[in-house]
């Protein structure tokens, strides 16, 4: 019987489209046997059960077709939260976390108010929620599925600060309330964009992914409107293609946003912008 170390080797080598083989196989199993990677790495030698085989078999496979590790195992870690993910909405990604990472270095009152607009899995919102317990977040979330998850996240995470809404954008948000910043990674994708056939995205829900022929339908929306939402000064951060940076500022100074600056992640590439409502 060959031992976990030859296995994960083979099934490595099947996997020739994914740029993380190893990881792949290595997560699969930590899946399959319910420990963690660390184990694999000290006992190489352990010879999997005809069972254990037979279900790392099925998932592997399933990866080998392209879909999601993050699919394939329900989870997806995001600012060191383990999160639920489902095919219901989009896998959280670690260029997202630049957002969150920038929302925690502004200016912001010590109780601060916060919308999270499409939140998906919930992964920003309680991200703020973990690092500023004082800060009031709200997250809103159209899909009903996407906002059962998002709430099954925070419960699993004993995260129970942030006040749920579904809805479309700012519709299920009071007119008279204000808020300090307004945070978002909406869809972005152009409708016929080549991307949607490649990767993770062939599997990520087309409604939360594009966004009209330019990609910038829901953008343009919540640039409009969210300038009604913030407080005089307060802060809109919002996350856009690599392509998008001349758009999405041009949008925004259109609307009277003062300071936009765009914001670079870790690729360098162009990843979000910063505004911030007029002072009357």
């Amino acid at each position: 019987m060959n031992s976990l170390s030859d296995i994960i080797i083979s099934a490595s080598q099947k996997l020739t489209d994914s740029d993380s083989a190893r990881l792949d196989a290595e997560l699969i199993w930590a899946h399959v046997l319910g420990r963690d990677r660390t184990w694999l790495f000290t006992w190489p030698e352990y010879q999997p059960s005809s069972e254990e085989i037979s279900e790392f078999q099925k998932l592997i496979a399933r990866r080998i077709e392209g879909e999601p590790i993050a699919y394939i195992l329900s989870r997806r870690e995001f600012w060191g939260l383990s999160l639920e993910c489902n095919a219901s909405t989009l896998i959280p990604r670690p260029e997202t976390e630049l957002l969150v990472e920038r929302a925690l270095s502004l200016d912001l009152p010590d109780c601060a108010k916060i919308l999270d607009l499409g939140t998906g899995t919930g992964a920003i919102a309680l991200a703020l929620a973990l690092e500023r317990p004082s800060w009031d977040i709200t997250a809103v979330e159209l899909s009903e599925s996407a906002f059962e998850l998002a709430q099954s996240n925070a419960r699993n995470l004993n995260i129970l600060s942030v006040d749920w809404l579904q809805g479309s954008w700012f519709e299920p948000i009071g007119n008279d309330t204000l808020f300090d910043l307004i945070i978002t990674n909406p869809p972005y994708v152009e409708e016929h964009s080549p991307c949607l056939k490649e990767g993770d995205v062939r599997f990520e829900p087309r409604t939360a992914l594009t966004a009209g022929r330019d990609g910038m339908q829901d953008i343009k929306l919540i640039a409009e409107f969210a300038i009604d939402y913030l407080v005089d000064g307060g802060y809109l951060l919002i996350e856009h293609g690599f392509n998008q940076k001349n758009s999405v500022s041009s949008e925004l100074e259109k609307h009277r946003y003062l300071s936009v600056n765009g914001l670079k992640d870790l690729s360098g590439l162009d990843r979000a912008v910063l505004a911030r409502a007029p002072k009357d």
